[in-house]
């Protein structure tokens, strides 16, 4: 993913208060296992938090003891003993600019595409978080949920995160209630915006605007 939005606007956005550990903005290529920019809600507040983007559920004895958790399907989260508890207490935003998805054709390279808001706005993806406490510090994760893709999105990738806009936040967020499930949907067709990128992007070390600028 990519996020280019400064702390103090994020903050706004969200009506969250900023913690002082946030990672650095602008980063054009977010990878798992680094910090990304989520917001949680405690009793209504809210808080712009720094996670590990790589769920690590309470039963690893280190944070690699098992499969790299990046992601959460709508479909299984509520019965998976990784997130099952995760959705129903701990559920957050996910904060970017966009994402990276790769198409992929038999005997190609994969294509990267950076897939954004067609309003330019901050894209916020419903998430889940988990503090994992076996460490020397405690490690607080987080995993993307993630749903079938919608039309627009099928010929690229057949997944797609859950793309929540800003009237299902607080039901998301545990500060409007019950009934979170219904909001694990794809987003319309015309709310996501494909940009076709460079392949430097295909590795983790890249960085900067080129990374989503299009190309032909």
């Amino acid at each position: 993913m990519a996020i280019t939005l400064p702390h103090d606007a994020m903050a706004q956005v969200f009506s969250a208060v900023p913690a002082n550990d946030l990672p650095d903005t602008p980063n054009y290529n977010v990878c798992p296992t680094v910090p990304v920019h989520v917001v949680t809600s405690d009793q209504g507040s809210r808080r712009l938090r720094a996670m590990r983007w790589g769920f690590v559920p309470q039963w690893y004895d280190t944070p690699t003891n098992g499969p790299l958790l990046i992601n959460a399907r709508s479909e299984t989260i509520a019965d998976k003993p990784a997130f099952r508890a995760a959705v129903r207490a701990r559920r957050c935003l996910i904060i970017a600019s966009g994402f990276y998805e790769w198409k992929r054709e038999a005997g190609q390279v994969p294509q990267p595409w950076f897939i954004d808001r067609s309003d330019g706005a901050p894209m916020a993806m419903a998430g889940i978080w988990q503090a994992w406490d076996k460490g020397d510090a405690p490690l607080v994760s987080c995993a993307v949920v993630t749903c079938t893709a919608n039309a627009a999105m099928a010929p690229i990738h057949d997944r797609l995160p859950v793309i929540l806009k800003p009237d299902d936040w607080p039901l998301w967020l545990g500060e409007a209630g019950h009934g979170a499930a219904v909001l694990m949907r794809p987003a319309p067709d015309d709310v996501l915006r494909f940009t076709k990128v460079s392949r430097q992007v295909n590795s983790n070390r890249a960085s900067g605007p080129a990374l989503i600028t299009p190309v032909s």
